[in-house]
């Protein structure tokens, strides 16, 4: 799943590409025309038209001047810009603090109504306790280098927490058995967090699975991915945070969801895992 998690991204800088080299043809030139108008070399042309190397907002400015297509400037950069948004490594997206990143996605969370999370690394951060919380996020601070704004951005991630209690939204949750065994924050933070995962599933708008360790499986454990309504897939990589919008792609995600959610233990089997976790702690 994680090397088609790219697609998306470059589906549309290719897209960027065949229309940038479209009005290349329109206006009768070649990449070599291009080149010398913009007084570039001609392998930068080429790189730029088979989507190899991203146009910068000044490199698309020059190529609609050559063409004679200023018109078409805003509307390509705008585009530029939908590609680059698709995926953004995390440094980027953090590097005004960890209390931003928490806050932008506030709007994402407010305007869905049915949300499907999945989560091979980490308890969803919607169920995270406010301990789990801030032990998660130190450790993102300490190995990223980041500002120290964790306690801001846990109080961020709290508020955000408020969409599970408010409206008519429903939630389906599914982690992986390690995640209940995984040790964050010690002893005494792991113990509280599934005592609450025993609590968040007796909300009725919430469905919570785990997916149990077996020693053969058909469906192998993928990326942590959530999938809000229909319209959009976040998905957490080592390197990024990658955005995926295409339906096609949407589409393969609730796919995945689906084949783990057949996979998933609910109700008192579920507890029953979420009980032992908790015992193998003492």
């Amino acid at each position: 799943m994680a090397v088609s998690s790219y697609s998306s991204a470059q589906q549309a800088r290719q897209a960027l590409a065949d229309r940038l080299a479209e009005l290349c043809r329109d206006a009768g030139l070649t990449g070599a025309d291009i080149a010398d108008r913009c007084e570039w070399s001609r392998s930068k042309s080429s790189r730029i038209m088979n989507a190899r190397t991203p146009p910068s907002a000044d490199d698309i400015r020059a190529w609609c001047r050559a063409c004679g297509a200023e018109d078409q400037t805003e509307d390509l950069i705008a585009s530029l810009r939908t590609a680059e948004g698709m995926w953004v490594g995390w440094r980027r997206m953090e590097r005004a603090g960890l209390k931003q990143a928490q806050e932008a996605r506030l709007p994402l969370y407010q305007r869905t109504r049915r949300f499907r999370s999945y989560s091979s690394w980490l308890v969803p951060g919607m169920i995270q306790t406010r301990p789990y919380t801030t032990a998660a996020l130190q450790a993102i601070q300490r190995r990223r280098g980041l500002v120290d704004d964790v306690a801001e951005a846990v109080a961020a991630r709290m508020e955000r927490q408020r969409v599970l209690y408010e409206g008519d939204r429903r939630f389906a949750f599914l982690v992986e058995e390690s995640v209940l065994r995984a040790g964050i924050g010690g002893t005494e933070v792991m113990a509280g967090q599934l005592g609450h995962l025993v609590s968040v599933a007796s909300l009725p708008n919430v469905s919570l699975g785990v997916v149990p360790m077996r020693p053969h499986r058909e469906r192998w454990p993928a990326e942590g991915f959530w999938i809000y309504d229909t319209a959009q897939v976040n998905v957490e990589l080592i390197s990024g945070y990658l955005t995926i919008t295409q339906p096609s792609e949407v589409a393969m995600y609730a796919e995945t969801f689906a084949e783990l959610a057949a996979l998933a233990v609910y109700g008192a089997n579920a507890r029953a895992l979420i009980t032992d976790a908790m015992d193998r702690l003492s």
